[in-house]
């Protein structure tokens, strides 16, 4: 195994996780800035939506749809609950949680969306509608791969 040195430690700094993450972390920041005045960040924005696209959904699937671990999926549940934006409620199963959006989820979300609007739109005007496309389809890509791996 090659030394630690400066020249060896650059190369963690150009992998994928770091540069995702360091990306994840300076877009969610935008996005969130963006959603302050609806009172919403943007994981609880992008749970929403997919309680409204999909419904009810039992938490597993709602982790998974998310790429969320089911800890940071409670953490973030517990917050939409408290404010009333989503319920949880026993499925079918006694070992199942059904999550589902809530009337107030869905006016937080209508109110939220214009917001989450503009940060894309100027995400997109940053970027470029071609390399945004292409971002897309590229990070879509690498959850494939890393759920493939």
């Amino acid at each position: 195994m090659p030394p630690l040195n400066t020249q060896t430690l650059d190369q963690a700094t150009r992998c994928a996780c770091f540069s995702l993450r360091k990306a994840a972390r300076a877009v969610t920041q935008r996005y969130d800035d963006a959603l302050r005045p609806a009172g919403i960040r943007t994981t609880q924005f992008s749970l929403l939506t997919v309680l409204r696209l999909a419904g009810p959904l039992p938490m597993t699937r709602l982790a998974e749809q998310a790429v969320m671990d089911r800890t940071t999926l409670a953490r973030n549940l517990k917050v939409l609950q408290r404010g009333g934006l989503v319920r949880v409620l026993p499925g079918a199963d006694a070992r199942v949680r059904e999550v589902e959006i809530t009337q107030a989820g869905i006016t937080k979300m209508e109110e939220a969306f214009p917001h989450w609007q503009r940060a894309q739109r100027s995400m997109a005007r940053s970027l470029g509608t071609g390399r945004m496309d292409h971002l897309l389809a590229d990070l879509a890509a690498a959850v494939a791969a890393a759920e493939g791996a």
